[in-house]
This record gives C-alpha cells, structure tokens and sequence, in this order.
C-alpha cells in the first residue's frame, strides 16, 4: 500500500506503476471490490486531508479529495444565530468516506429524487493520469474525461481535490415523521404523497414479510426546518462492536424478531412526528462503528438495484417475494425513489426508478443463488445494480445496466484496475502479482 502525503506525491506515484496495477482507497466503507487490488497496489488517499477554500458568497468548497464528508460537515455545517447554516447538498448513509470515494461511485442519499446524486454538485476536480499530466476537469474543461470520472469508480486516475458546491439551508434542524404502512402498495400511496413537501424520503421494509404482508415497512420523511438549529454531528462513532462473535448474530430468527418489533415501534397510533438534529435522518448507522462484526467472520453481501418506474411496483413485490422465500435478509433493508435529476456521469448508478437495499448473511451457495435470481429480476426489468455494494454481479448484467460502458472505456487510465475492474472484463491484471 501507498500514502501519499500531498495531491504532489499521489500524482507522482503513479508514471512509475506497472499497467493495470493500482486503484486508489479511502476509509474503506464500498461494500464491494470496487477499491479492492487483490495482488495489486492500493493507494491509500486519506492523508490528502486539506481543505484548500471556501467561498461563504457562492458556497463553493475546494479540498483535498482524502477530506471526508465527516471532517466537511464538522466545519461547515455550524448555525447561525437564525438556525441556519450550510450543508452537503447529498450525503450518503454514511459520513464516514472521502471526498473522493464519493464522486468515484457517485453516492446518493435520501434527498435524490430532489437533488440528484453527489456528482451533481461537483463543479471540477483536479485528475493526476499516469502519463504525468495533472488535468482540471470540469462540465466546460476536460468536460469527457469529467463525466468519465464521476461514477468512475477510480479507473480514470487520481482524483487530487474537487471543488464542490453546498447548499445554504433556513434551518440545519429537521422536521420528521414515521409512518407504519401494512403493504407495499401504500409505500407507493405515500411516497407519492411525499414527493413535493417533504426533502428526504425513504423506507424500512419488513424483507421477511409476506402474502398480505409483503412490503410492510416504516416510511421516514423529513424537511429543514427553518429557524431550527443543529450542531454539525461527530467525526466519531458514538458506540461501537469490538469484537467479531465467532457466529452470526444476524440470523432468521434474530431478524424476524426484530423486524416484527420494528414494525411495530410507532406504537397503536402507527405515526411519529419531531424537530430536531439531522444526524439520526442522514447517518442511523454512524453511530455504531464495526456494526458489521455482528454478521460474524463470513460477513455479509450488501445487494442494491434500481428499477425504472413503469413496472416499479410489481418488480419491487417479485424481489421482496424472491428474498422472503429464501428465508435471508437482515434488519438493513431501505427501499426509496430516485427522480429525474440527471448525474453528469457516464457510469452513475442512480436513475429514474425505485431502489432496494439490504444485507444478507453470508451463507456461501444459498445466498449467491438469491444474489443471481434477484439479479434476474433486476435485468429482466430494465434495471441496473449498484457496483460500490457488489460482489457478484454478472458481466452481463454490468454491460446491459451501464450502455455507457463502451464510451468510458475510452477514457480508462492505463495504470488503474481493481477486483471489480478485472471480474467486470473491464480490465485485464498485467501488474498483478
């Protein structure tokens, strides 16, 4: 592994690399092997930690790409006597990841169906190529190698810093309210409801629940509230797993106790409704660090797919139906809506559709089977999954969700590759060991 110290040292680490031998790395929070080099050279960009400047006028951010989204937050995102106060225009599931990671899988959070994907509020970036140019792209400058790059999961070079455009909000404060529904069709009645009023959407689904059941869930809305402060949360779990158990503890019956529980929180009223922090909406996750030990040493797979709105419904009930026969599935599953807004990626995942996502045990044979079926549905359907939580998408259902491929490829650098890359066909490993 290489660390590099500045964007000077990353740029020139990469004219001395064999072909095909090296991606670059951050916290390493893709649930796949899109940052992955098995025999190959990582090269770790979290010491590229600087900010460069801020621009209170327009909002616009330029650091180094190993800043995280966390450290971001944490200087910017601090009230004003009125509440008010700037914020990341997207954030993803987690805070927890670099600048950079964020744009090479282009991460979306639960505002994109108003918002569109992170990549849309990037107004340039600075690449290092193994050729030893360093390039300013943007949507005017380098405007191919620009699209290439967001969503590019780190095959077009090093990203060295990007500058990015945050969004001014009345309050930092967050108006919510949960709502339990009985069955996947009022997950469509409200998100339908939702879509103008209400920012930030998304659903918990119960994944064991079927028949009349199917799609049972909880669904979360949430909007700033104006004049509602909040402090910028921690760059630091709150709590935390020490340990991996030597098992599982995320199993059928573990799952279908709590799930059972969850649905029912809310209590007989079914509704819930607060102001307060941003945190618990955008980062419920963040605040338990190694949760992930808890599936035990075989780990888990993450699946996340979107599908186009013509036949949502009925394709989210064919995979809901396909992952409650199976009897796997976790308490991580989060169903919501992508809209319209259009990244300015070649390769971005999110597009006009509904999309899942959960966890599943890692059970060898039996869940990469279930892998495989939903991956069917999936395709069948006109949709795409998301390679940053892959580890078992097929090439074909790569090239067919991704018709941008053949363009992107144009504008691979020839030193970079990774596990997903070489299983993808993407690249071959001519510098792997």
């Amino acid at each position: 592994m290489l660390l590099p110290a500045t964007p000077d040292r990353a740029a020139a680490v990469l004219p001395g690399l064999p072909l095909r031998s090296a991606i670059a790395h951050g916290c390493g929070r893709s649930y796949g092997d899109v940052a992955l080099n098995p025999g190959g050279t990582l090269i770790d960009m979290r010491s590229l930690d600087r900010f460069v400047a801020f621009d209170a006028g327009t909002g616009l951010l330029t650091c180094e790409t190993g800043v995280t989204l966390a450290d971001i937050l944490a200087a910017i995102s601090r009230p004003a006597p009125d509440g008010s106060g700037w914020l990341l225009p997207v954030m993803p599931g987690t805070r927890f990841v670099t600048v950079g990671g964020a744009i090479a899988n282009d991460v979306h959070g639960k505002n994109a169906h108003h918002l569109g994907s992170f990549g849309c509020h990037v107004e340039a970036l600075e690449l290092a190529r193994s050729d030893g140019a360093r390039l300013w792209c943007s949507r005017t400058e380098n405007s191919d190698l620009f699209a290439a790059t967001i969503g590019g999961l780190g095959l077009t070079g090093l990203i060295l810093t990007a500058t990015l455009r945050l969004r001014h909000v009345a309050g930092l404060g967050v108006e919510t309210e949960d709502i339990r529904f009985a069955r996947l069709d009022d997950f469509f009645t409200l998100d339908a409801e939702s879509a103008d009023g209400w920012e930030y959407t998304a659903a918990w689904i119960d994944c064991l629940a079927s028949g009349d059941d199917l799609g049972r869930g909880l669904y979360m809305r949430a909007r700033h509230a104006p004049g509602v402060s909040a402090a910028p949360p921690s760059r630091t779990p709150k709590l935390s797993v020490p340990v991996t158990p030597p098992l599982s503890l995320v199993n059928g019956l573990s799952v279908r106790a709590f799930n059972a529980m969850y649905w029912r929180k809310l209590g007989p009223s079914g509704r819930k409704s607060g102001v307060g922090s941003y945190e618990k909406v955008f980062f419920p996750l963040d605040a338990i660090g190694g949760w992930n030990r808890l599936y035990g040493p075989a780990g888990f797979y993450q699946f996340q797919a979107v599908v186009p709105p013509r036949d949502a419904r009925a394709v989210t009930a064919a995979l809901l139906s396909a992952i409650a026969a199976a009897g796997q599935g976790s308490m991580l599953v989060v169903l919501k809506r992508f809209g319209d807004v259009r990244s300015p990626g070649l390769m971005s995942f999110p597009m006009p559709g509904i999309t899942l996502a959960l966890d599943f045990p890692n059970r060898d044979a039996a869940t990469l089977g279930l892998l495989s079926r939903l991956d069917a549905i999936v395709m069948e359907a006109g949709g795409r999954i998301y390679p940053a939580k892959d580890f078992s998408m097929s090439r074909g259902s790569f090239t067919q969700g991704y018709p941008a491929l053949s363009v992107f490829e144009r504008h691979l650098d020839p030193v970079m590759s990774s596990a997903f890359a070489r299983r993808m066909g993407i690249t071959e490993g001519e510098g792997i060991s």
